[in-house]
């Protein structure tokens, strides 16, 4: 008696032939489920059965909104891939143009392209350019800035696509927790420490802090900020902590009653970045609150608004074209050896300028 098959696995048969005889190629869409489902004459429910079947045998991969395409059996190192994509959050940020020059200083001079993407810190436009990469099968790297960092990322199942495919994967500035992927970044958490303890050393024991939340340096550089309090012994105080997000940073003056209601009674202040320093500067002059005066600031970057004001802001430095290169310079490693560890961190310190006032004397 002749065996019968069930429908799906008829689909499920057909798919593999069709990548056997080549008519379905790695990184290409295989037909939609209505398509499929007009061809066999099946319900659209077996044929996701037979493309789950598909999936559980790492012959295709869903992306969702997109479809469903041919997986790469292995990926082997390829000289003929010479192009790495750098993906950044924002093109007009003080940090970024000066990072990415020496990002492609590097790539350039070892004969890669470079073909830059961003997401202007968006999850869906995140995902655009993840799907964009899978589809692609000529990717040599990838060097990627986080999309919000400090949260849940639903992106995460992309970017374990692409892991999975050996495709070296290096993030920069942050990580996501979810994945482990090497990094490239400055020291967070010792930042957040020092730029406190500059404060405490001089005589500050309240101090408020400003930090960005769905960031994930953001964070670092809080627990940077409690262990310097927590190592001194003073009181905490909750109500002297600003969260904001990536969103209220274009838009700070609707913060600003906030902000002068979190800082009233302190002495000093813990800014995320110096472009927070420089719009609480801006806040604080309408005031008539002085800096450092009435209100000492310490930041982290170092950048051209730390000193554009009148007054000069002191903050840590951000090593930007020399991140660009280190992350440059890892990537080309790991893409000839896949067992290297990407990972590193740049050690950090303080720049003293004018902003703090020495409460000891």
């Amino acid at each position: 008696m002749r065996e019968c098959k069930p429908k799906y696995q008829v689909v499920v048969e057909w798919v593999k032939q069709q990548i056997d005889t080549g008519k379905l190629k790695a990184g290409k869409k295989i037909p939609s489920e209505n398509t499929l489902s007009d061809q066999f004459g099946l319900s659209r429910q077996t044929i996701r059965h037979a493309i789950s079947v598909l999936e559980k045998e790492e012959i295709v991969y869903s992306l969702r909104g997109s479809g469903t395409y041919v997986k790469e059996q292995a990926y082997e190192i390829d000289e003929n891939r010479k192009t790495i994509v750098i993906m950044m959050t924002y093109v007009d940020g003080y940090i970024f143009p000066r990072t990415i020059k020496g990002i492609e200083d590097k790539l350039f001079g070892q004969g890669y392209s470079v073909q830059i993407a961003f997401t202007n810190n968006r999850i869906d436009r995140e995902r655009i350019i993840l799907e964009d990469i899978l589809r692609k099968n000529d990717i040599a790297g990838i060097i990627a800035e986080c999309t919000k960092s400090g949260l849940p990322n639903p992106d995460i199942g992309l970017y374990k696509e692409i892991m999975k495919r050996k495709i070296p994967l290096l993030f920069m500035n942050s990580f996501y927790d979810q994945l482990d992927a090497p990094h490239i970044s400055i020291m967070d958490q010792k930042a957040g420490y020092l730029a406190t303890k500059t404060l405490l050393e001089k005589g500050h024991t309240k101090i408020a802090g400003m930090f960005k939340l769905d960031d994930g340096q953001g964070r670092l550089r809080y627990a940077g900020f409690v262990d310097a309090v927590n190592e001194k012994g003073i009181p905490w105080h909750d109500d002297s902590i600003i969260w904001y997000e990536t969103w209220d940073t274009k838009q700070l003056w609707r913060m600003k009653a906030k902000i002068l209601e979190r800082i009233k009674g302190c002495t000093g202040i813990v800014t995320y970045n110096d472009e927070i320093a420089f719009e609480l500067l801006k806040f604080l002059g309408e005031e008539g609150i002085r800096v450092p005066e009435d209100l000492s600031i310490v930041s982290i970057d170092d950048s051209e608004l730390a000193v554009l004001g009148d007054v000069k802001i002191t903050s840590i430095p951000y090593p930007m074209e020399k991140l660009g290169e280190k992350a440059a310079e890892n990537m080309l490693k790991m893409i000839r050896d896949r067992k290297f560890d990407g990972n590193y961190e740049f050690d950090v310190w303080v720049n003293e300028r004018d902003s703090v006032k020495d409460l000891n004397i």
